[in-house]
């Protein structure tokens, strides 16, 4: 599959039917020397009080997508304990 085939999919956490965003809005990180995906980070929006503080993301492991549809990308998820990284701006 091609990045540009990405690109407008809407993540779904199919644990919990949780919408967690937009490829486009998000990054891959890929393994360099063997060019295969890692993991998505999503970005975690907040409001304009924090534009200027800490920012998170959400760290989805591409072992956690589960099927890639013409629509969707479904990961499985534990919502329960999240994987969250930060970044500043």
């Amino acid at each position: 599959m091609r990045m540009a085939e990405f690109a407008g999919k809407e993540i779904i956490n199919i644990n919990d039917g949780a919408r967690l965003g937009v490829v486009g809005e998000t990054d891959l990180a890929i393994d360099v020397e063997t060019g295969r995906i890692q993991s998505i980070i999503l970005p975690r929006k907040g409001s304009f009080l924090n534009f200027w503080a800490e920012k998170h993301e959400l760290v989805v492991p591409w072992e956690a997508v589960k099927k890639i549809g013409l629509e969707v990308i479904i990961v499985e998820l534990d919502q329960a304990t999240p994987r969250f990284g930060k970044f500043l701006v």
